[in-house]
């Protein structure tokens, strides 16, 4: 057994964890951690502007990958500034290790230069934080990290490594096996439950799926398009679930939820049989929880025994992987007659006829003119979004099928996540086509991660919608709030007058200029004022394969995101139009 500092057995490990990529930003705590890295070729270090950045790059990275998101950022500052990212990562079950400097222990507690309590900050955002006090607990603590991180219900864990305890020798030894006391993750779904649940599925008149994030984590969806063609039973998703099966399927409805599909909402008001995998029954998909498939069972499969029956109480728990959970069902299903359910498809079909998801076109470009170009002009693209208005438009007319991907933000909807998650999933794809979505005011939250596009040669297309407001709160304040724009115009200046009467002709330019500002990084700049220039700007793009372009779709300034769930309403009682709130 031989001996090495801390600081060279974290770079070791790494390099047996199979890291390939490390996204970090250093610091006076963790200079001897770079020191390390850059005496070798193995894992790659990736330097974005900012530790938010940093942290959204490398959860674009995992989710993107299926691999763990490693980070790396200093004590105080440098490991605040990665918060809302574990947070956004601990909401969207995102495997993270997120290392960070701390003091030396001696004066841990003493207000010490850039000293941060960081454990007690995450401590509730997070799956698993921890202080390395002695170098002893060093290698079994990295190794749990990664396992706890991508075990059962992923999610990110930080090690805080005080500078003491990184600088002493111990053993260079790195565990085989892991053994935590008390963390033993349920996968393996009970069969009497499975079986129970598919005798409900047979007699049930009107079953529908409703199928949430944890079913993508899962890897599930070449199974689930199996089992729901197989029993002819119509399937709806989260804005998370998006994606699980084709959404040019015959039997997929869409989205539920705040802006959900007409149809979408009213299968779940309507169906006697609720089976739901992977979704956590938030706010913004039940509405009034009262109302919620009032007249339904419901069978809720997650991998979380904390999610069953938290939001809205359920007939049948099945805890265990979603993935597995709907291969025993379709083992089961393969060998039994499809469900009779045609009367129930007709009424499905006709809601959709009824209320189909549009958008009417208008003199200016309208959001959907923009993702309709996506789905005609790139073949299996890795899309981003910010959120906003931006986010709602993408989740709504983006067509995922075969190796589409869609990255968002949907627990914690976090602006300023699709510049760099989208990084991220460029540098773990090398070769795939990424586009982000985006609106004008996330964007700017981290602009500056331009520079690590330029610097890292990635080709990726951005489109910044902009309608030149804090969209989707500006569509409160429209609806609900007499128009009263308080903080919502960006393109408002001390000196104006009109208080956003309506009369954009009274506008000053706005700030920035995003063509310029792409520019001045170095990246491709275009500006889009007609849809018959949005090809041709994506044809510029593509043609550009040593960096970013920065597309600039100026939109409708008072779109709406429709159909939308009036406030405290159910999930039925939807506006579909501007007049009927």
């Amino acid at each position: 057994m031989g001996k090495m500092t801390g600081n060279e057995f974290l770079v070791k490990a790494l390099q047996e964890e199979g890291v390939e990529k490390i996204f970090g930003y250093p610091g006076a705590c963790v200079i001897d951690i770079f020191d390390e890295i850059y005496k070798q070729d193995q894992v790659e270090l990736i330097l974005p502007r900012h530790e938010q950045g940093l942290i959204h790059a490398a959860d674009g990275y995992a989710r993107a990958t299926g691999k763990v998101g490693v980070c790396l950022a200093t004590s105080g500052p440098g490991a605040t500034n990665l918060v809302t990212g574990i947070a956004t990562a601990n909401y969207d079950s995102v495997p993270l290790v997120c290392f960070t400097g701390q003091v030396a222990t001696n004066l841990i507690g003493n207000d010490t230069f850039q000293e941060i309590d960081i454990v007690g900050v995450t401590r509730n955002i997070a799956k698993f934080v921890i202080v390395v006090r002695k170098r002893e607990d060093l290698n079994r603590l990295i190794k749990e990290a990664f396992y706890i991180a991508r075990t059962g219900k992923p999610g990110p864990v930080l090690l805080d490594l005080p500078k003491d305890v990184m600088a002493e020798l111990g053993s260079d030894e790195y565990p085989e096996e892991v053994n935590i006391r008390g963390y033993k993750p349920n996968t393996k779904p009970h069969h009497g439950q499975i079986l129970r649940a598919m005798n409900m599925i047979y007699d049930a008149k009107r079953p529908l799926f409703l199928i949430g994030g944890g079913a993508k984590i899962a890897g599930a969806q070449e199974e689930m398009c199996k089992l729901m063609e197989t029993l002819k039973v119509p399937v709806v998703t989260t804005i998370m679930g998006r994606g699980i099966v084709p959404t040019n399927h015959e039997l997929y409805y869409g989205n539920i939820g705040m802006h959900g599909n007409y149809a979408a909402n009213q299968a779940v008001n309507d169906c006697d049989l609720l089976i739901s995998i992977g979704t956590r029954f938030n706010d913004r998909i039940t509405g009034k929880l009262g109302t919620f498939a009032s007249d339904a069972k419901i069978i809720h499969i997650d991998i979380d025994t904390a999610a069953i029956s938290k939001n809205v109480t359920v007939d049948v728990p099945l805890v265990g992987d979603a993935k597995e959970a709907i291969a025993l069902m379709l083992s089961i299903a393969e060998k039994e007659e499809p469900c009779k359910v045609d009367e129930w498809l007709s009424r499905m079909n006709e809601w959709h006829e009824q209320k189909p998801l549009v958008m009417e076109e208008k003199e200016k470009l309208v959001p959907k003119q923009v993702i309709d170009a996506i789905n005609e002009y790139f073949d299996e693209p890795i899309v981003t979004t910010d959120v906003g208005q931006n986010q709602m438009w993408t989740t709504q007319f983006l067509q995922l099928y075969g190796r589409r991907q869609m990255l968002t933000s949907g627990g914690l909807g976090t602006m300023g996540y699709g510049l760099p998650a989208a990084i991220g999933a460029a540098i773990g794809n090398p070769g795939r086509e990424v586009v982000c979505v985006s609106g004008d005011g996330g964007f700017q939250m981290n602009s500056q991660e331009i520079a690590t596009a330029v610097i890292q040669e990635l080709p990726i297309t951005i489109c910044i919608l902009n309608n030149g407001y804090l969209g989707m709160v500006r569509q409160w304040q429209d609806l609900f709030y007499d128009k009263a724009y308080a903080g919502t115009c960006l393109r408002r200046r001390k000196s104006c007058e009109h208080h956003c009467d309506g009369d954009f002709s009274k506008c000053p330019p706005y700030t920035p200029d995003f063509v310029k500002l792409a520019e001045s990084y170095g990246a491709q700049g275009i500006r889009v004022f007609k849809k018959e220039e949005i090809i041709p700007a994506f044809e510029k793009a593509k043609a550009k394969t040593d960096g970013p372009t920065i597309i600039e779709f100026i939109i409708e300034n008072e779109e709406l995101v429709m159909p939308m769930v009036k406030p405290n309403g159910s999930i039925t009682d939807l506006i579909m139009e501007r007049g009927e709130e």
